[in-house]
This record gives structure tokens, C-alpha cells and sequence, in this order.
């Protein structure tokens, strides 16, 4: 079955690295962004009125694409949002939608009725290539209370 898995995710490893060649920032049409990466788990207002749509890769893989649409109906950018970057930019107070937005759908929820806290995980990748997981704990208030990255002990980096 761990065969299987890891295949799994090699395979769309690959898959994203093709149809992401094949389109263009100012060219490609949202018929070419559906057409390579179907329909997206999300699709969310973005900025100018555009529209943001979120390609999910977890809890497999240990990426998320959110690809920008502008009214033009041309896509504007195509970015990996799980980065050290865009991590460091979760804040405490930071609301549960704008950490959604941002991180796109985590890998894991686990709720703790009695701490009454939530937390989030998504699995990424820390150059060059160790598997990590960020993790952002959401209290009562659906805020974030606190986040952070450690080491990924239950896989290894592509």
C-alpha cells in the first residue's frame, strides 16, 4: 500500500510540473487552467475582482498551487503557496478564512474539545528537500493562536 501511495504522488509530482510548463502568465485562458488542472477545491475573490482558484495537494503531496484569473479571463499567476515565506506571515489573531486563503486546504484538522483549540497541518517541503510540517492552532474565535514548522516524521521528500 506505501507503494502504491508513494507512486501515487510521484506520479502527480510530475503531472503538475507538465501542465504547469504548458501555461503562460498573461496568455493561458481559464479553459487551459481547467483543462490541465480540472476543477479547483476553491475558488475564491481575488484582487481587481478577479478570481483566485486553489489547487489542493494535500494530504499526499506537499504543495498548493492558487492560480489567479483576472477579469481579462487570462490567467495572471500561478504560485506554490506553501512556502517559508507565506508561513511567516500567519500572524496570532490572524483569522481562520484569510489563513485559508492564504494556505489553501490543510492536510490534517484535529480539534481539542478540551484545550479548545483546533489545529491545522499542511505538509511542504523545505529547500532543498526536507519534508516538514506547518502547523497553525486556531482557538474558539476560529484565530490563530500560535504556528510554527517541525520535521515531517512520517514521510520523506520527493
Amino acid at each position: 500500500m506505501a507503494a502504491a501511495l508513494l507512486a501515487t504522488v510521484l506520479a502527480l509530482a510530475a503531472c503538475d510540473s507538465r501542465n504547469i510548463s504548458e501555461l503562460e502568465e498573461g496568455v493561458s485562458t481559464e479553459a487551459d487552467v481547467r483543462a490541465r488542472f480540472g476543477e479547483p477545491e476553491n475558488i475564491w475573490d481575488g484582487p481587481n475582482r478577479g478570481r483566485i482558484f486553489e489547487y489542493n495537494r494535500q494530504p499526499q503531496g506537499q504543495k498548493n498551487y492558487m492560480i489567479t484569473i483576472g477579469t481579462d479571463g487570462k490567467m495572471s499567476a500561478l504560485r506554490q503557496v506553501l512556502t517559508p515565506e507565506n508561513f511567516a506571515r500567519v500572524q496570532p489573531g490572524m483569522m481562520m478564512e484569510d489563513l485559508r486563503k492564504m494556505l489553501g486546504k490543510p492536510a490534517k484538522v484535529t480539534p481539542y474539545a478540551l484545550r479548545r483549540e483546533t489545529e491545522w497541518e499542511w505538509r511542504w517541503v523545505q529547500p532543498p528537500n526536507s519534508s516538514m510540517v506547518f502547523t497553525a492552532t486556531l482557538n474558539d474565535d476560529q484565530r490563530v493562536v500560535r504556528s510554527g514548522s517541525s520535521p515531517d516524521r512520517g514521510t520523506e521528500a520527493p
